[in-house]
């Protein structure tokens, strides 16, 4: 036996036989913008960790952890897409893990991986789309409240809560739900092809299912759970590496330390707190002007 041979046997220094890598990636929360004080899951966050994830020379696979409950169909498509072509670029495997839940727009990522793996009580499936309001013209009315509302265009503002339903406004929306839903069912199909079992009318009826039900229908892989299942594939000596994401609460009100833009400086507490303040605005705004059409 070299000398090589039995230095890479020792459990330390640069002479130790490194095991297999996985980069891991953690896909956790509501996919679109978020809200106040909650982060959600978008390409402009997600993408920085995507790159670092496939970043690595050699390493063997990138794993998915997935966590959501579905969210905005666009940011859905996006990050799928991202993946994809990173996986393809590098030529790497991509293997997705379910936790609680990858249903609707949550399960759109789980298909951009090339197996899916969950965990028996894992929720999985929901390929459908919802759109959700409240009619309340007969409340605002009851209380003498006139609603003035002033559009150029007739069909500017076809849902407005405040206004008795319009059924030409109801059609337009199932049309565009119809249209989402065909690109979510031509994902599904692309990716789990031949794997699916089930009939087409179940599978995306919007219908979810636990882990083995999920399995039985084909949209799923296994049972397992990462670490389980990477060294079953790589071996026990596998290297689960985390890319981790920036976290706290400025991150979450949109004061970023790591990139964007600056904090104010510790010697002006006024501008500091102005910057919270405004931070705050935002995202309630943002929150409550997103459009309610989602996965």
């Amino acid at each position: 036996m070299s000398l090589q041979s039995l230095l890479a046997k020792l459990p330390f220094g640069p002479w130790r036989k490194a095991g297999p890598l996985v980069s891991v990636v953690r896909l956790s929360g509501v996919i679109g913008q978020g809200g106040p004080f909650r982060s959600g899951l978008s390409l402009a966050g997600v993408a920085p960790l995507l790159e670092r994830a496939f970043a690595p020379k050699d390493q063997k696979a990138v794993a998915l952890i997935i966590n959501s409950p579905g969210g905005s169909p666009v940011q859905s498509a996006l990050i799928a897409k991202r993946i994809r072509d990173l996986a393809e670029e590098k030529k790497v495997p991509v293997f997705a893990f379910c936790e609680d839940a990858a249903a609707s727009g949550g399960y759109w990522l789980a298909c951009a991986a090339d197996e899916i793996w969950a965990d028996e009580s894992s929720i999985l499936g929901s390929i459908g789309v919802v759109s959700s309001g409240f009619g309340l013209h007969e409340l605002i009315e009851r209380h003498g409240i006139e609603r003035r509302l002033y559009t150029a265009g007739d069909k500017k503002v076809l849902l407005d809560p405040f206004s008795p339903e319009r059924e030409d406004g109801v059609a337009h929306l199932k049309s565009l739900q119809a249209d989402i839903h065909e690109a979510f069912k031509a994902m599904v199909r692309a990716r789990r092809g031949a794997r699916l079992t089930g009939p087409e009318d179940e599978l995306f009826s919007g219908a979810f299912w636990a882990g083995r039900k999920a399995l039985a229908l084909g949209l799923i892989d296994g049972l397992g759970d990462l670490r389980s299942v990477m060294r079953g594939r790589f071996g026990e000596k596998v290297r689960l590496r985390l890319v981790h994401q920036e976290r706290g609460i400025l991150r979450r009100l949109g004061l970023r330390s790591g990139g964007g833009a600056p904090l104010p400086q510790a010697g002006a507490p006024e501008a500091f707190a102005e910057a919270l303040v405004a931070a705050a605005r935002a995202s309630l705004d943002d929150w409550a002007a997103r459009s309610r059409l989602g996965l």
